[in-house]
Parts: structure tokens; C-alpha cells; sequence
């Protein structure tokens, strides 16, 4: 087994991996020298390469290390991969992150959380939580936390959060004192084959949980009957028959105020500074594993209060509120690629802003998940007042013969919906702006503007962004 007190210099194949950067972080953390390959620059390797980590975007032998002493590498990345080939075929240490992850973990109370949505921005929220109330952890995030711009810290308290991925069975590596199940829908129907066998792994997952560890659990899994912990509670957003629910929800133009209730325990006027029903029913669970814990209850409400959310959860880009010359304008950018993801995102988001114009702007990620749920994804999408779709982001994929984003706009019910590129698109969004302060106030609903999906989207939100401070 490979000790890494002895490994001093690690080379990550897909570095710009939101899991991958979290260990490349921890490695240069702890003194080690890290390098890595990755298919396309992105804000987050520009900001690794500012940290001192040195990434390259071309399957170049000349630039992989030829002195490193451990391989670190993403199921995503291709079996032909070049440089991945030249390290197996020359026999270095190679590991899954996952693996990687497993061993960095072995030794410490490790909080794991796991669902096939949701799971970011739980475990941000609970390391966040233990983090601002002083208690302190480790955290390793599937997501950028907004008040650390970051996705991994470290601390000398020898507790973990950790975001625990199902893609590839990666959850099954680590050993949970305190484990979380938000959800168990399907998805990655390319890796499991089957609903069931998903489900299969998330029950398995539970019955990792050490000796005299919890789990907690949405209370409305259907398979709840099923999971192995003995020592559980559920939580809900607010069904009373879960162990733990909120109560007494108020609507603070984005924000909200609310109570947690347990037994024997309730914590009032709690106030979320982020968008969406679904998280307060998320914060729900870092308030929970928070008081599990010991941290004392204003604590607990001063690191909500605090909490700025999480890069691409329901982040707010833009959020004007109506004025004597124009109606309200919210922009409002999402990692949504799941039906249920969406139909969280805009229902929360509609929740909020009843008022306004809802458009939707999509982009599909994976050839497979679009041909898996092409109708759920229509029937969702159908909730927007309009929507534009862009063409699927294949990521690992290959094209499918007859898969494409019509396959999703031909389900559609909803007559306001089209099929753009991204350079369409953005001038589409330039013509809606323009109509906008043409009309005035009082002529036409303000706009609720919303993108959402895993793949590149997220590059058109800065020149949306841009579009909207210069004309509205």
C-alpha cells in the first residue's frame, strides 16, 4: 500500500476536476510538489496555476512528469488517454481519486455525504458550518464555496467533510462516522445499468457507517426501509413526520427566515441568504450534524446567517429589484443536469419571484442522461414561461445516432422554446435586454433569467452578466 509520507511529488490526469482540485490543494497543502493535465483551461486551473500547481491542456508526454511517484487520475478521463497510457504501461503508482481519497480519510471522523442531487451543497454548508463556528474540519468539496472561494481547507482538527460521489461507485471507498443520504433518484444509468442497482449502492454505502456512527437520511427515500445504519434520523423541508423538519417559513425577496424543529429541540428565526426551498431543506441537514455535534445553537445561526452559498447552486448573478423606470430583473445561475435538479431550481426560483418572466436557458449534459430522461427533462422545462435549449454537452461522451436536444424541445408542451447555439443565444438575450428598457416600467413583466447545467454553460454568465450592468 502506497504511504504518502514517502510520496513527494503527485501528477493529477484531469487536475481541473472539482474532486481532483480538492486533493491536488490537499497535496500542495501538505508540502507536496503537484503538477497535472487537463482537456481545457477553466477559471478553476487558471486559479490552480496561480496557487502554484502547473497544469497543461495537451496530451504531451514531453510535459508529464517522468519523476513522479504517484499517478492520481479520474474515471472520466479516456482509457486511450496518451499520458495515462505511458504511466500504466511503465508501471507507476496509479489510484482513483477515490482511492486517493479512501486513504486520506482512513484515519479521521469523517462526515460523508452522498445523493445523487443536493450533495454539494450540503457538505458545503455543514463544513462551512463547523468551519465559521470554530469548531473546524477538513473539507473536500464537490463544489467552489463562495466565502472561501475554495473547494478544499484544512484545519488540525481531524474531522472531514467530505463530498461522497456515487459516479463510479467512488462512495463505497470511504468509511462515514456521520453519513448523508439526500436523495437516491436515478442517474449515472451508464456506470449502474439499472434504478435498482443504484439504489443498490446507496444502501450499500449506509452500512459503511462505523461502529457508533449515525446516518441521516431524506425522510421520503423510498427505500429507507432498506438502509443498513441502525443509529438514524430523517429530516424534511417541512413533513412533521421526519425527525427533523423547518417550520414557520418566510419569503425574504431571496432570503429566508424559519425555525428548525427536533424533539426536545427547536431553533428559531433562523435566516438562509440563498434562493430555493430545496435549501433550506439542505441547510436543514448541516443544522442538524452541527447540534449532533455540541455547537451551541447561536453559533449554528450566526454561520447560516453568514452562508453565501456555493458557485453555480442557485447563485445569484444578478438580483434588481423593480424601481420607478424598470420591473425587477434576477439572474440566476445553477449546476442544475438532473429532472429533479431542475425542477428544484425553478420551482424555488418561481417560489421567489412569482412576478416575473421565467426563461429557462439549458444545456444538456451527456448523450446518455438526455436519452435515459428526455421526457422528465421536457415535462420539467414546461414549468418555465420559456426556454431555450443549447445543443448536449458530451463531456466522456461520443454521440448517440438520435440523440440530440430536440429529442428534449420535441417532448416540450410549452409553444415558448427553441434550440440556440451559444453565439445565437447570447445575441437572443442582447434582444430581450434591449425590449426590456424599451418598454419601461408598468409595460411588461420584470424577468426571471435562469442558467442551469454541467457543462460549459457557465462560460456565458459572465458576458450575460456584462449584457445586463451595461443595458438594463
Amino acid at each position: 500500500m502506497i504511504d504518502f509520507k514517502d510520496i513527494q511529488k503527485v501528477y493529477f490526469i484531469g487536475i481541473g476536476g472539482i474532486g481532483m482540485s480538492a486533493l491536488a490543494r490537499y497535496f500542495r497543502f501538505h508540502g507536496r510538489a503537484v503538477s497535472g493535465y487537463d482537456k481545457t483551461e477553466t477559471p478553476l486551473t487558471r486559479k490552480l496555476t496561480e496557487e502554484g500547481i502547473p497544469v497543461h491542456y495537451e496530451e504531451d508526454l514531453s510535459q508529464a512528469p517522468q519523476d513522479a511517484q504517484l499517478i492520481v487520475y479520474t474515471p472520466a478521463v479516456p482509457k486511450g488517454h496518451k499520458e495515462l497510457v505511458y504511466y500504466q504501461q511503465h508501471n507507476y503508482p496509479l489510484m482513483k481519486r477515490s482511492e486517493v481519497l479512501g486513504l486520506i480519510t482512513n484515519s479521521s471522523f469523517n462526515i460523508c455525504v452522498a445523493g445523487t442531487h443536493g450533495k454539494t451543497t450540503v457538505s458545503t454548508m455543514t463544513a462551512h458550518l463547523l468551519r465559521h463556528s470554530g469548531y473546524g474540519c477538513n473539507a473536500f468539496l464537490g463544489g467552489i464555496a463562495v466565502n472561501y472561494n475554495s473547494n478544499y481547507w484544512s484545519d488540525e482538527r481531524n474531522v472531514c467533510v467530505v463530498e461522497a460521489d456515487e459516479y463510479d461507485r467512488s462512495f463505497l471507498r470511504l468509511s462515514p462516522n456521520v453519513a448523508v443520504i439526500t436523495s437516491m433518484d436515478p442517474d449515472h444509468l451508464d456506470i449502474y445499468g439499472t434504478p435498482e442497482a443504484m439504489e443498490e449502492a446507496f444502501i450499500e454505502f449506509s452500512g459503511k457507517v462505523k461502529e457508533g456512527g449515525w446516518l441521516l437520511s431524506k425522510y421520503s427515500l423510498e427505500r429507507s426501509a432498506d438502509l443498513k445504519t441502525p443509529n438514524r434520523l430523517t429530516y424534511s423541508l417541512n413533513d412533521q413526520r421526519a425527525d427533523v423538519y423547518a417550520s414557520n417559513i418566510r419569503n425574504l425577496y431571496g432570503s429566508y427566515r424559519f425555525d428548525v424543529v427536533m424533539k426536545d429541540w427547536t431553533l428559531k428565526d433562523v435566516v438562509l441568504n440563498m434562493g430555493g426551498l430545496h435549501n433550506i431543506e439542505n441547510v436543514i441537514v448541516a443544522i442538524t450534524v452541527a447540534h449532533q455535534l455540541g455547537i451551541e445553537d447561536e453559533k449554528i445561526k450566526a454561520a447560516v446567517d453568514a452562508f453565501k452559498g456555493v458557485k453555480r447552486r442557485f447563485e445569484y448573478i444578478v438580483k434588481k429589484q423593480a424601481d420607478e423606470k424598470q420591473e425587477g430583473l434576477v439572474f440566476i445561475d445553477d449546476y442544475a443536469h438532473h429532472p429533479e435538479e431542475l425542477r428544484a431550481l425553478i420551482t424555488g426560483a418561481k417560489n421567489l419571484f412569482p412576478d416575473l418572466h421565467c426563461t429557462v436557458l439549458f444545456q444538456p449534459h451527456l448523450f446518455s442522461r438526455t436519452r435515459d430522461f428526455a421526457p422528465e427533462f421536457a415535462a420539467t422545462l414546461d414549468m418555465a414561461d420559456e426556454v431555450i435549449l443549447l445543443p448536449i454537452y458530451p463531456a466522456r461522451e461520443l454521440p448517440m445516432e438520435g440523440v440530440t436536444s430536440e429529442l428534449i424541445l420535441g417532448q416540450m408542451k410549452n409553444e415558448q422554446k427553441q434550440l440556440l447555439g451559444k453565439e445565437d443565444l447570447l445575441k437572443w438575450v442582447n434582444g430581450q435586454l434591449a425590449a426590456y428598457v424599451e418598454a419601461g416600467k408598468g409595460t411588461r413583466k420584470g424577468w426571471l433569467l435562469i442558467t442551469a447545467g454541467a457543462g460549459d454553460i457557465d462560460a456565458l454568465v459572465q458576458p450575460i452578466k456584462k449584457s445586463i450592468e451595461e443595458k438594463y
